[in-house]
């Protein structure tokens, strides 16, 4: 059974920063507030948002999508909500 994963976990806080020049500054004024344990650099895997349910894609969707991007995964092209039946019924 597939779990689903948002991002940031429970306990975190995403930051985007546009300015990387102000990086060192902006972690050093995160620290200083009161329960912060740790400020990370962090390089995190691409994820797709769903604005509908706020969360991000799990890990198996994401790598399905990786697959079908790289050819692991079978792509099939129907021209009709016909031609489409017709595949499904056969499987």
């Amino acid at each position: 059974m597939a779990t689903t994963t948002t991002y940031p976990r429970e306990g975190q806080l995403l930051v985007s920063i546009s300015d990387m020049s102000m990086l060192k500054d902006i972690k050093k004024a995160i620290s200083m507030l009161k329960g912060v344990t740790k400020v990370q650099k962090q390089k995190m895997k691409p994820r797709l948002y769903d604005p509908e349910t706020g969360e991000y894609l799990n890990d198996e969707t994401m790598k399905l999508i990786e697959d079908v991007h790289s050819g692991k995964e079978p792509v099939y092209e129907m021209k009709s909500m016909d031609e489409f039946k017709a595949w499904c019924e056969a499987l």
